[in-house]
């Protein structure tokens, strides 16, 4: 009988960008902007140290949580486990390192934003008791657009 170690939680640092952007880029339901190339994530890690893991199994990524926070309020951005690891509680353990280093820095409540046709990311949400504000509106503005 195979004993195999759980995937261990690393801080995700710089050098962990490559791997984890290529793990999104073939991940259904992830979208993608300018905020995630390799040097707005290196800004993006930096301003939010220890909350943010990367899951590595036998030295890849294999799961994400790209999680930060303004001072009074965290948001969750991509947490991604790869197809072949999800359904063995791998997700949840990034989720509560992430929610963990928020606490550290005490905020204590994050949002996140799944895409209405990502259902897998959906299930996964409600399983976790994340409440669905279906009472909000999302809107989006560029910082370069306003007249």
């Amino acid at each position: 009988m195979t004993n195999h170690a759980a995937p261990a939680i690393f801080s995700f640092d710089q050098h962990y960008i490559g791997e984890a952007r290529a793990l999104w880029v073939k991940s259904p339901g992830v979208g993608l902007s300018e905020a995630d190339k390799p040097h707005a994530l290196a800004a993006y890690l930096a301003r939010n140290r220890g909350t943010s893991f990367v899951a590595v199994e036998a030295g890849h990524v294999i799961g994400t949580i790209l999680c930060g926070h303004d001072g009074r309020r965290g948001l969750i951005h991509h947490l991604v486990v790869a197809p072949g690891n999800q359904r063995k509680g791998l997700g949840r353990r990034l989720l509560r390192a992430g929610l963990d280093g928020l606490r550290r820095e005490r905020i204590d409540k994050c949002h996140l934003l799944v895409f209405r046709s990502n259902e897998p990311g959906l299930a996964f949400w409600r399983a976790v008791n994340a409440e669905e504000r279906l009472s909000l509106a999302l809107f989006s503005l560029a910082t370069d657009k306003v007249e």
